[in-house]
């Protein structure tokens, strides 16, 4: 019986230690890894072959978006399951779009990732639980905000520079400013500091 190649990446050790002990009980799953940012699951997917990659959304150095983008370009083979704490619709618009498989919260039980990957590993997409993915009351309905955007223009009012944003929520420069320029195109602002007033002005911050 040939196995399911996996590997798994997510920043925190104990999430990785959980999904392993769940993975292992399966005879059909052989996993080849554990990694705690993108970059990392690149290098390694450049000298192993991996039939499914399960990646957290926030990871530092190289996030799970930028990384399945990555993977999605060049090695197009691959399926991904994402894992997030975010239950946004918007979300799962992106990813649908970057052509990512599956998507599971991270609440998730472990019968559940089990199926998800041997659904998407037959060629099929897993998203049972988008029922789960509404747009929340964090989405301002006018502007159709997310939660992380909003998380960012925060942290903008606070002060923190494009860099320190990124090692806040653990994101890379580009993902932080790719968010920022579409906040500003959605609240129709130019700058940051219209940005902050606007956010002032509708109370987001």
């Amino acid at each position: 019986m040939n196995k399911i190649k996996l590997i798994l990446a997510d920043d925190h050790q104990i999430i990785l230690d959980g999904l392993s002990e769940v993975l292992k009980k399966h005879d059909d799953l052989e996993l080849l890894g554990q990694f705690h940012n993108g970059k990392e699951v690149y290098s390694f997917i450049k000298n192993n072959e991996v039939d499914v990659a399960i990646l957290d959304i926030n990871m530092p150095e190289m996030d799970g978006i930028s990384c399945a983008k990555i993977l999605k370009r060049e090695y197009p083979n691959i399926k991904i399951i994402m894992l997030t704490m975010y239950a946004q619709k918007s979300f799962i618009d992106e990813i649908i779009k970057i052509g990512i498989e599956g998507c599971l919260l991270k609440n998730n039980s472990g019968k559940e990732l089990y199926d998800a990957i041997l659904r998407v590993h037959s060629g099929k997409f897993y998203y049972d639980k988008i029922k789960d993915f509404t747009n929340s009351q964090e989405e301002i309905a006018s502007y159709k905000l997310g939660e992380r955007e909003i998380e960012i223009i925060k942290l903008l009012s606070e002060g923190l520079a494009t860099n320190e944003i990124a090692e806040r929520l653990f994101l890379s420069n580009h993902t932080v400013s790719t968010h920022r320029k579409n906040i500003l195109k959605k609240t129709g602002v130019n700058n940051t500091t219209q940005l902050i007033q606007f956010a002032h002005e509708n109370h987001l911050i």
